[in-house]
Order: structure tokens, then sequence, then C-alpha cells
């Protein structure tokens, strides 16, 4: 019986040793290969973010001898003002890559928004407007116009924050994209035609009327049309659908040198921008 239950006991599990080291080496290696990771992420960050906010290539400028300028916001925080400059391809796509790029052309001009509504300003204006104005390129402020608010709010509104122009300066600009539910579109021309008045005897000088070719040609009224320089938006095509521009915003989807990610760009007959 003694023997029986002898030979009936179960023998313990001999546990191997060299196991726990086997596990505390592999865990080792994947702390290791975890650091080197975050590590190697941490490098590329910058290249990541910048190609998370752009592509290496963008948008194809239009032909023609056209002189381009770009225009910004509070969306663009960071702006190389010494290194702004449209690269383009053999194709003219616009690129990031100066060693790559068949043909080189400066950025001329830049158009900053300073405010919308009636209270509103932007919150990089300041900067943007000031550092602008170190270089040799031309600046122009614009506004954003809102139907709902009243214009003379509007109009000084952005007379406060551009303050007074300098000779090389563009004209003012006045955005307009946007009527509320609600407004006609006699009353938005009466409001935008007040806050152009307002503005052009302040400064002495036409404003610039920037919109989409759609909204142009079906929503302003012939004496916006016929008084005042305008600046169209028309994307994806050889020639605005508006053709009495001054401006032609081509693209919102264009690679700048000097930008990150992609940024909003104009062509100008080179007179054009002279002339104003």
């Amino acid at each position: 019986m003694a023997q029986k239950q002898a030979r009936g006991k179960k023998k313990k599990p001999v546990r191997k040793k060299g196991r726990k080291k086997v596990r505390k080496i592999h865990m080792n290696i994947w702390i290791v290969i975890t650091i080197i990771l975050l590590t190697g992420l941490i490098i590329s960050w910058p290249s990541i973010r910048h190609r998370s906010h752009g592509e290496d290539k963008g948008a194809i400028v239009p032909k023609g001898a056209y002189v381009y300028g770009i225009d910004i916001s509070h969306f663009q925080t960071h702006v190389e003002w010494d290194s702004l400059m449209v690269l383009t391809d053999g194709s003219r796509r616009t690129m990031r890559s100066m060693s790559m790029a068949k043909d080189i052309r400066p950025v001329s001009y830049v158009f900053i928004k300073a405010t919308e509504g009636s209270s509103m300003k932007d919150k990089h204006f300041r900067k943007h407007w000031k550092e602008a104005g170190k270089k040799d390129l031309r600046r122009g402020a614009y506004h954003f116009f809102r139907s709902s608010k009243d214009p003379r709010e509007q109009a000084e509104n952005f007379i406060k924050t551009v303050g007074e122009l300098r000779y090389k300066d563009l004209p003012p600009v006045l955005d307009i994209e946007t009527i509320h539910s609600g407004c006609s579109h006699k009353t938005l021309n009466d409001k935008a035609l007040t806050w152009l008045k307002i503005i052009e005897k302040h400064y002495g000088r036409k404003p610039i009327v920037y919109s989409s070719a759609s909204f142009i040609e079906d929503i302003l009224c012939d004496e916006i049309k016929g008084n005042y320089p305008i600046w169209v938006a028309h994307y994806e095509a050889d020639t605005p659908r508006y053709k009495d521009w001054d401006f032609w915003q081509f693209t919102d989807k264009a690679v700048v040198h000097g930008i990150d990610g992609y940024v909003d760009l104009n062509a100008c007959p080179a007179a054009t921008l002279e002339d104003l």
C-alpha cells in the first residue's frame, strides 16, 4: 500500500529558470524597439507634419505673363518672408524642391486678412502685416464681409485694425462670399456699397472686390462690378469664367516655397499691379 501510494504521488513540475530569463530578454528587446521607434518619430516629425499639411507638389499655374501673389490669414502661422517663391516643374505644377524646379518666380504681392464682420480681428494680422511691410513686395489687407452686420461698423473695424496705408500698399479688399438667410441680393449690394464708399473716402483709393465667379455674375450688382477692381476666384480653369478681372485666385492648393502646406495662389498682369 505504501509503495502504491508512493508511486501514485505526482511529481512537481520542475520550473526552468531559463524561461524567466528569456521572457525578460524579450521584454527588454521590445522596450528597445519602442524607444527606437519613438525616437525615429520625434526626429521625422517635422517632415511628417510637413507632408500632412501639404504635398511636395501642388496646383498647376496658368499659362500667361502673370505675376504671382498669395493670400493668407491666421491659418498660415509661419511664413518665411525671405524665401517666398513659386517653383514649378516642367508641367507648370507648383513644387517645393528648388533643386528640381524648372522655373522660379518671385511672390510679388500678398493679401492679408485683417478683419471680419463688426468686431473680429484676425489674430495674426499684425504679425503678418508688419513682416510683409519689411519686404520688397506689395501688401494688401482684406475684410471678410458679413451681410448680417452693419456695414458702417464693419468699415470702422477695418480702418481701426489696418490703420493708414503706405503709398506702395495695395488698395483695401472687400471679400464677399456669403449672404445670410433672408437677405435679398439688393440688401447685400446696398450694404457692400456702403462699406466700399466709406473705405474709398477714408483711404482715397478704390477698394478691390473679391468673390467667386458665380457670386460675381449672379449676385453682385453692376455698380460694384463696373466701378471697382475685381479679384475673382475660379479654380481648375484655363481662364476665369468672369472675364473682366484684375486679380485671379486660381487655386487654394498651391505649394509655395516659404510656407508649409497648401496656400491660395493668385495671378495678375504685371501692368495691373503697377497701376494700383
